[in-house]
């Protein structure tokens, strides 16, 4: 089975194509779709809730705002493994954490100006955010960013060109992470179409989101900070207390 991994990783396509100097990354490629396909949900999340079609002007801003706010951060975690123009312009190299704080904060300060009911427009958009963060997952297993420790399970696979390059067969946690993603997805519109209380929706998404990064990490490769705690440990913590006190606050309607 390790061969059969081995043949596999190479297949694989960090690289669609060039327009000169310049790479079209699967990855890019994954995260515009991601993006496309997460506002066309949006939109329609929006009419669900009769909520006005200027929110999208938030989701753009948002999209915007997370990529930016996502390469930043994984480039101040990575800053002194490789020069900073390198870091900044890797094929890979996105903290997910750094886009949905960067995301969420661009459109809730475009919600806050154009007025527009904070919780119920970010209820609409969390089977976007699911939908978008999973196929961004198939983008960062394409370019091998973003995987496991060593494995031998049957469906191991190794990057030799991968973010960092491995000829070591791991877990492919990018997919873990899509394939959770996804039914979460399916799970937040199930409940949106049976009218579940936009408090609640959003609670359970949080706690979900967090929860599965939680679990995931303790097989990712990242540097521990708190006893075997990494970073995203706590940020996917924080992520489950808020989502659980909303659930709190609203245990009549959960």
């Amino acid at each position: 089975m390790q061969d059969r991994s081995r043949i596999i990783c190479t297949e694989m396509y960090p690289t669609f194509f060039r327009i000169g100097n310049f790479d079209i990354t699967s990855f890019g490629v994954l995260v515009a779709i991601g993006a496309l396909v997460g506002l066309w949900v949006f939109g329609r999340e929006l009419k669900r809730s009769g909520l006005p079609a200027s929110a999208g002007d938030a989701a753009m801003a948002g999209v915007f705002g997370g990529l930016l706010g996502a390469k930043l951060l994984w480039v101040a975690e990575h800053l002194g493994d490789e020069p900073f123009r390198d870091l900044l312009f890797s094929r890979g190299g996105m903290s997910w954490f750094g886009g949905l704080a960067g995301g969420v904060g661009t459109a809730l300060v475009v919600m806050w100006r154009q007025r527009m009911p904070i919780i119920p427009t970010l209820a609409a958009a969390t089977p976007a955010l699911a939908i978008g963060h999973a196929i961004g997952r198939i983008g960062c297993f394409l370019v091998g960013d973003d995987y496991g420790r060593p494995s031998d399970v049957p469906w191991a696979v190794a990057f030799p060109r991968g973010l960092p390059p491995t000829d070591v067969p791991v877990h492919p946690t990018q997919l873990y992470e899509a394939i959770a993603l996804a039914a979460v997805a399916w799970l937040l519109i199930r409940w949106r179409q049976r009218n579940v209380p936009d408090a609640v929706v959003l609670g359970r998404y949080l706690v979900l989101a967090g929860s599965i990064r939680f679990a995931i990490e303790f097989i990712r490769v990242n540097v521990r900070v708190v006893g075997p705690l990494t970073l995203a440990h706590l940020v996917s913590l924080a992520l489950m207390i808020i989502g659980c006190a909303m659930l709190a606050l609203n245990r009549r309607e959960v």
